[in-house]
């Protein structure tokens, strides 16, 4: 593994950490905050959003794991990282992730998904400029959590 791989390894850690700390009620906004560029595009089955890393950003980041956590998000595991070097400075990384959630009826599960993501090297680290998901609503529907 090359430096920079290992940088991407430990940056993907770091944000499956942070994930998983504010399910526990330990939101580190800014940390989250700061995986992300300036500004970024997710891409999904319904189309695309445009996203700025400013305060209205950092304001909505506890309202989405409050949603994980209210439909019984658990956890977040990685469970496989494959990464491409684009050039010098970015790369794609492809994730599965395994989401663990306990249901109120007290039934547990898990679903696993990939996120494609696209990563700037900067002189503070890896951003993430760009992801593309799945239909999640669509899953989070099929196993009753929504």
């Amino acid at each position: 593994m090359n430096n920079s791989e290992q940088t991407i390894e430990l940056f993907f850690n770091q944000y499956e950490k942070r994930f998983n700390d504010a399910l526990e009620g330990n939101l580190e906004i800014d940390e989250i905050a700061s995986c992300f560029a300036e500004c970024f595009v997710q891409a999904h089955p319904n189309g695309t959003v445009c996203g700025s890393n400013n305060e209205e950003f950092k304001m909505l980041i506890p309202q989405g794991y409050d949603f994980y956590r209210k439909i019984g998000v658990t956890a977040m595991k990685i469970t496989s990282k494959e990464t491409t070097s684009l050039d010098s400075l970015h790369c794609m990384a492809k994730l599965k992730w395994k989401m663990l959630y306990r249901k109120v009826d007290e039934l547990s599960g898990a679903i696993e998904f990939e996120v494609i993501y696209f990563l700037q090297k900067r002189a503070s680290g890896y951003k993430i400029f760009s992801y593309i998901t799945g239909d999640e609503e669509a899953v989070l529907k099929q196993h009753d959590l929504i």
